[in-house]
């Protein structure tokens, strides 16, 4: 795998805890697009009969998939790249490390946003949307919040 690909993004954490005002604007104006571009919304598994009827706690509050199959493998590669780097290259392969998280943690972000202002423009068109839409939603948000504090 190529450097190009572990720098293509080029952003810490630091500019994501930290936004330039340019970087805050770029990161709108991003948001904006997101439900011009393809469909980020974040997969959520469909309801089996057994989540519908009996199912248990443990089953319903299920990590949920944050990423397409291939964009996952993506970024499992990239970080096996950054990993078997870091022999050679241990410096470069912290600062590797740190802008591989912060493109994954801007993905992230940016499918919430996506969902979220999708659910919004519904609203301000006057749309109704559905108790079941916003449960989902919620359902993904939980998900993702109790995996983050588990770590």
């Amino acid at each position: 795998m190529s450097d190009s690909l572990l720098e293509q993004d080029r952003l810490s954490t630091a500019d994501i805890a930290n936004p330039t005002p340019r970087q805050a604007r770029a990161a709108a104006n991003r948001e904006a697009n997101a439900e011009s571009a393809t469909d980020n919304r974040i997969p959520l598994p469909a309801a089996s009969d057994a989540e519908r009827g009996s199912a248990t706690a443990n089953a319903a509050n299920a990590p949920q998939q944050l990423f397409p199959d291939d964009e996952l493998h993506n970024f499992r590669a990239r970080w096996d790249q950054v990993q078997t780097s870091f022999v050679d290259e241990p410096r470069k392969a912290v600062e590797q490390a740190d802008n591989l998280v912060a493109s994954v943690v801007k993905r992230i972000a940016e499918q919430f946003a996506a969902e979220r202002q999708k659910l919004e423009g519904r609203w301000d068109k006057g749309d109704d949307v559905n108790t079941e839409d916003l449960r989902q939603a919620l359902r993904s948000y939980r998900s993702f919040f109790d995996r983050l504090l588990s770590f």
